[in-house]
């Protein structure tokens, strides 16, 4: 399995894990039950420490992407679809609050920030 870090990204490395591991599930690119690579491993691959790894499948398990089976692994865990959307939405929501709140510690005024937010979503077409 190949995930791409950036280690100048402004996002630490245990979240740009969990991010493309999650993306990787929610594509169905990891199927149902399908077992993810050992920490270990994993860590010796991206070059990262067991502790970057280790929380990054722990922000997984917490997101119920993935279950935790002691002495076994973690394994991607079957997804329903409207499971799916609510946890999707609760992210999104928790996103564009913490921008809120930076917009307005900065001064950026609401319409810059719709802008922003259109430009991404174009961006991503």
């Amino acid at each position: 399995m190949h995930i791409q870090l950036d280690p100048s990204a402004p996002e630490p490395l245990f979240e740009q894990i969990r991010a493309r591991l999650a993306e990787a599930i929610l594509r169905g690119d990891l199927a149902p039950g399908e077992a993810l690579p050992s920490i270990r491993v994993l860590a010796r691959d991206l070059r990262v420490s067991v502790i970057t790894t280790t929380r990054a499948y722990n922000e997984l398990v917490a997101d119920g992407l993935a279950d935790a089976v002691r002495g076994k692994g973690v394994f991607v865990r079957a997804q329903a679809e409207d499971e799916l959307r609510e946890r999707a939405l609760e992210r999104i929501d928790a996103a564009f609050a913490d921008a809120a709140r930076t917009a307005r510690t900065a001064g950026i005024p609401s319409p810059e920030l719709r802008d922003r937010l259109a430009r991404a979503l174009e961006e991503e077409r």
